[in-house]
């Protein structure tokens, strides 16, 4: 009788939520990050400390954002570098107004899906020189600095490079990354040679030097953007192309420019949520914000069943479109707005079940009614306020090293359809359909919240989550990160493959074993996992109080910091 009583206080305590019990917050693994001069949240704490020094310097939120984007490249080669693209959101105190840039780059312009046929590839490749496309990172930081930076470019990267040359210890959950990456890119001198320099992956707390990425940093503060699209860094890129079987030319490194775009936005509940437009996936977390708009959640209960399989099965109904629409809109004839118009969320909204999961869903026609990463957030004193993503895609991108460099090249264009017609076709100088997105909230005009969340096909469903848990359930910022979260995998993606018998819903510990029952009962397919939930930081903007406050969830290193 006294061990089966053991047994069920033991049970109970691990279907307990963690956290301060003391105010209420059950989900929050720690408290808030409150200041008034300025506020910093990164998925690296030495990362995050930079990005506050640029500030305390003078610097912009811009400044300290490239600053802490430069440091991530070093300190978390997995997620980062500028071998890959960025995007970013800025508010803009002094005007009022947001400001959205797409810094990636297309497919080099003599590449063609012939090229894949006649070698019978018929999906692109994650590694290797195929799945390349222009770095549009470092073009991003240039565009960014010109017109909302403070400090020159040689103080916002002196930080980084002061690190790469001195070395840095690696926190536990990159050195994970890092460690689980290393064994897939067996066969691949260069990146051998600079992430397992002593035959090894650095372990937790080990000190990590990169000199090469270092005389990288240094030529880009001392001769700007054009080092990297037309001067050494273009030439040895495209050298090391030709030598590895690579289609890189000088003229797609010189033709090169980021793009400033307008953030979309929905309103949800009296909050205006903004993403930027496709070649991205955030559009997807507008669709889903516009149809659950439409039930009353927080009388379902915050990770009750009847919750759960609302938000899976509008993802899996915005999942379809994002497979079949979102592309570059230089290449695609759809009007975006479309698809986030009330007439044509209430007829997606038709194939919504209550109490049955979907098994295959077709993609709507909005016609027919007339998407590894790292993210980061600063706020100025000002009230300036960047949330960018930056991204390699797969951890480490394509494993290709370009010779001295120190960093390696995304392979961001894996995500091309090889499908002819396809709106996500390779074609030549065409953006892929990319995941990164980062997020904004406004509200009567001001703004509120600077907030993202990493991991690939879970940032949609993890910015959605993360906006309900505060906006429907009146968590705070670090509660609204940590809560169990869900994912469902296996929709259908822009790839071209094709959703399989509904998918499968993985659940974080803390939803309960009467959730799952009632889950399984739908008809959903469900699974507990360690896995991917994504990494989610932000910054909420408080303009009465003229404060800010910060979180920076517990399933990564990182951390928010204010001053």
């Amino acid at each position: 009788m006294k061990k089966c009583l053991l047994l069920g206080l033991a049970f109970l305590f691990m279907q307990l939520p963690g956290g301060d019990r003391l105010t209420g917050r059950m989900f929050a693994g720690r408290s808030e990050v409150i200041a008034s001069h300025g506020m910093v949240a990164a998925s690296q704490p030495l990362a995050a400390q930079i990005g506050i020094d640029i500030l305390k310097k003078g610097g912009s939120a811009v400044d300290a954002a490239i600053a802490v984007n430069a440091a991530l490249g070093l300190m978390e080669p997995s997620g980062s570098g500028i071998g890959g693209d960025l995007f970013a959101i800025v508010w803009d105190a002094r005007s009022g107004k947001l400001h959205g840039l797409n810094a990636s780059g297309p497919a080099p312009a003599a590449v063609s899906l012939d090229y894949f046929r006649e070698k019978g590839i018929t999906s692109m490749p994650e590694k290797g020189p195929l799945p390349w496309t222009v770095p549009g990172c470092v073009a991003g930081w240039f565009a960014l600095h010109e017109r909302f930076g403070r400090l020159g470019m040689r103080d916002v990267l002196a930080p980084a490079i002061a690190y790469a040359e001195e070395g840095f210890p690696l926190s536990e959950l990159i050195a994970f990354y890092w460690q689980r990456a290393l064994n897939g890119f067996a066969g691949y001198e260069n990146f051998q040679k600079l992430y397992a320099p002593a035959g090894r992956a650095p372990q937790k707390g080990d000190v990590f030097r990169n000199p090469e990425l270092a005389a990288t940093y240094r030529l880009l503060a001392r001769q700007g953007r054009d080092a990297f699209y037309r001067g050494e860094l273009a030439a040895r890129i495209v050298a090391y192309s030709k030598k590895v079987g690579g289609f890189f030319t000088p003229q797609d490194f010189a033709s090169y420019q980021p793009e400033w775009v307008e953030p979309m936005s929905v309103s949800y509940r009296g909050y205006d949520v903004w993403e930027l437009p496709p070649n991205g996936q955030g559009l997807a977390v507008l669709q889903m914000l516009r149809m659950l708009e439409r039930f009353d959640l927080r009388a379902m209960g915050h990770n009750s069943a009847g919750y759960l399989h609302a938000l899976i099965e509008i993802k899996k109904i915005v999942y379809e479109d994002r497979a079949r629409f979102y592309a570059d809109p230089r290449f695609a004839e759809l009007d975006y707005a479309a698809l986030l118009s009330p007439a044509y969320a209430g007829k997606r909204l038709e194939l919504f079940d209550p109490e049955k999961a979907s098994r295959a869903i077709p993609a709507g026609d909005p016609r027919l009614i007339n998407g590894d990463t790292v993210y980061l957030t600063v706020v100025d004193r000002d009230f300036n306020a960047v949330s960018l993503i930056q991204s390699n895609y797969v951890g480490f991108g394509s494993g290709m090293v370009p010779d001295g460099l120190g960093f390696c090249l995304q392979d961001r264009g894996a995500l091309f359809n090889l499908q002819a017609g396809h709106a996500n076709s390779l074609a030549p100088g065409k953006r892929p359909f990319h995941t990164i997105i980062p997020g904004f909230v406004t509200r009567a005009g001001r703004p509120v919240f600077s907030f993202g969340v990493m991991g690939g096909d879970m940032q949609p469903q993890g910015h959605v989550q993360v906006l309900c848990n505060i906006i429907d359930f009146a968590m705070n910022l670090q509660e609204a990160g940590d809560a169990p979260r869900f994912r469902h995998a296996g929709s259908s993606e822009p790839d071209g493959s094709r959703m399989q018998d509904g998918g499968t819903v993985f659940l974080e510990s803390g939803i309960g074993p009467e959730v799952v029952r009632d889950l399984l009962r739908r008809g959903h397919r469900v699974s507990r996992s360690a896995g991917e939930f994504g990494g989610y930081q932000g910054i909420w903007i408080d303009l009465e109080r003229r404060v800010l406050i910060g979180a920076s969830e517990s399933r990564k290193d990182g951390c928010a910091i204010g001053y």
